[in-house]
């Protein structure tokens, strides 16, 4: 008969499943990388965005700040992917993010020397855009070349769960640096960050392209849309993934109006709102990291768009800051769940021939939010922020329902998911 096992033994094996990627040490390399680069990301939608209302005072300032980074985003995002599939992967990221630097750079130039103007910030917003869709496809698509399929879902989660982290201590950070040292300093500290990230992706080796190197970059990107036509599943995870983040996420750069003028909480305000809205995000990432192996995606994500439409919609409404801070952590776990879901179950269904060119369409993920910030900050601007961000929240949860009722593909997912598996292995 055997004993059983020691008192601990089952949260210390659990431990050691949740952080497995870790295992690699190109993977730490590369997850250090991301999180430095994301904390700098994290902080500079609040720099941004309180720089942007202090030169205008204008929520529709604030979505066209949003838009020109999502328009380019959106626009080139099936190049950018192809050309992650046709290149070094490593070195894809280092030149976008060198660029990154310069903009970042020119702005605190500007703003030091009294020269920012509105549309400096709009040009070098979209220039950023333009650069985030040959980031953001090679830094998915450069996970599997690390860690292979057998750890995706793992090393995905791990780096959402870094990224929500970023957004924790990003904003607050920015938030509190502004009120105690000034936006020039704390821009100061953001571009410094974005050039230790640069520093960290030079420890990550190569990553080889996907073999399609030789062909046209038009055949490229045809490929993959084909790709996306013809595996109907990942077409509408795809969509399913875009649609209730492009009516309901929003709401992330309207927080400054929030904290303006509705509830009068200041800079430092917005910082912990933008924090407690990250813990959130890390809980659900962590969630999603733990319990990479469960069978029932499908049902944790109907659960999960629920419940962020409904924390959201409460939280749109919410009376004070107090009150809406709870609501903020309990949006963000959900959304945060609900991300990692759909981004891993499609990285998990196809090739990596077209890995790269996939990541490019789940861009899309990242640019239409930004996108959708300019009718939301529209609305706002005409009814009322809340007014604006619950009326998104109720109608991203019935988009979601509209999607399960009329995608058998998607209501199959968990089975195609388990088939994909057993052929990998």
């Amino acid at each position: 008969m055997s004993s059983p096992p020691p008192a601990g033994a089952g949260s210390r094996q659990s431990a050691v499943t949740t952080l497995s990627s870790f295992e690699s040490a190109q993977f730490r390399w590369l997850f250090f990388s991301n999180t430095i680069f994301f904390l700098g990301m994290g902080g500079q939608q609040v720099l941004r965005a309180w720089l942007v209302f202090q030169l205008t005072g204008s929520e529709l300032a604030l979505g066209w700040i949003s838009a020109v980074v999502g328009i380019p985003m959106l626009l080139v995002a099936p190049i950018g992917g192809a050309i992650a599939d046709r290149v070094d992967r490593r070195n894809l990221i280092a030149v976008g993010q060198a660029t990154i630097v310069v903009s970042e750079l020119l702005i605190l130039i500007l703003y030091l020397n009294d020269a920012l103007r509105f549309w400096h910030i709009l040009v070098l917003a979209f220039i950023m855009g333009a650069v985030f869709p040959f980031i953001m496809p090679a830094r998915q698509a450069i996970v599997a070349n690390v860690v292979g399929r057998a750890r995706l879902t793992n090393a995905m989660a791990l780096n959402m769960a870094a990224v929500s982290v970023t957004r924790v201590v990003g904003p607050a950070a920015a938030g509190f640096l502004i009120g105690a040292t000034g936006i020039g300093i704390a821009y100061g500290i953001n571009v410094a960050l974005y050039t230790l990230a640069l520093t960290f992706m030079a420890g990550v080796d190569s990553a080889p392209p996907g073999g399609t190197e030789r062909e046209s970059l038009t055949r490229n990107i045809t490929e993959g849309f084909a790709y996306v036509r013809d595996h109907r599943l990942v077409m509408v995870l795809l969509f399913f993934g875009l649609v209730p983040m492009f009516l309901a996420m929003p709401f992330q750069n309207l927080l400054v109006v929030f904290t303006e003028n509705i509830w009068n909480a200041g800079a430092q305000g917005l910082g912990i709102l933008s924090a407690i809205s990250g813990v959130g995000g890390v809980v659900g990432a962590v969630v999603v990291a733990a319990r990479s192996e469960s069978p029932r995606r499908l049902r944790a994500m109907m659960l999960s768009a629920v419940g962020f439409g409904g924390f959201l919609f409460l939280f749109a409404l919410s009376p004070s800051y107090l009150v809406a801070l709870p609501l903020a952590f309990l949006a963000n776990v959900f959304v945060s769940l609900y991300s990692a879901l759909n981004n891993t179950a499609i990285q998990l269904l196809v090739p990596d021939r077209v890995r790269g060119r996939i990541s490019s369409f789940l861009m899309m993920s990242f640019s239409l939010p930004l996108l959708g910030t300019l009718p939301v900050s529209a609305v706002a601007e005409v009814a009322g922020a809340p007014i604006a961000v619950a009326g998104a929240s109720v109608l991203a949860v019935l988009v979601a329902f509209a999607f399960y009722a009329f995608s058998p593909e998607l209501r199959r997912m968990d089975l195609s998911l388990a088939r994909a598996k057993r052929q990998d292995g």
